[in-house]
């Protein structure tokens, strides 16, 4: 699906991404720093998400902080059942995103979890309710946080 975005759509990606009012109403505040309605922001932003270009709006935290774990993994996933495989994945609480690669570890993604136990125990769940048995688990050792901003 296609989306056209005009100025309007635009800006209110930039201020959703960082920022985000809280609120009970947050899509109001947005609008009166915009200069038009929480309706049409609410009527943008659920177009936007409908289309893909907005894939989720949510908090972001830094796993240790708030006593959780977070680990890297890569799965060995057949082509046919990569589309299965990531719904699977994505169905587990603790998955934060996956994504393709060019490799033959082909799926990866990022599991947050209370214990490196429980990531484990999910991770055998992943491979016995998708029958794919090559799934790496590669804790973070040193974390990395970068602000990903995407000025439109």
């Amino acid at each position: 699906m296609s989306t056209q975005m005009d100025k309007l759509d635009k800006t209110i990606l930039n201020r959703i991404q960082t920022r985000f009012p809280l609120t009970s109403k947050p899509f109001a505040v947005i609008a009166e720093e915009l200069g038009t309605t929480e309706a049409e922001v609410l009527k943008r932003v659920s177009r936007l998400k409908e289309s893909g270009i907005i894939r989720r709006i949510g908090g972001n935290f830094v796993p240790g902080k708030v006593g959780f774990v977070s680990t890297l993994c890569a799965a060995r996933v057949p082509e046919k059942d990569v589309e299965a495989f990531a719904r699977a994945v994505n169905a587990f609480p603790g998955v934060t995103h996956n994504y393709l690669r060019e490799n033959s570890f082909n799926v990866w993604f990022t599991f947050i979890a209370p214990s490196m136990e429980v990531i484990r125990e999910n991770l055998v769940r992943i491979a016995r309710k998708t029958g794919v048995s090559r799934i790496l688990n590669l804790p973070a050792t040193r974390v990395f946080k970068i602000k990903a901003k995407f000025d439109l």
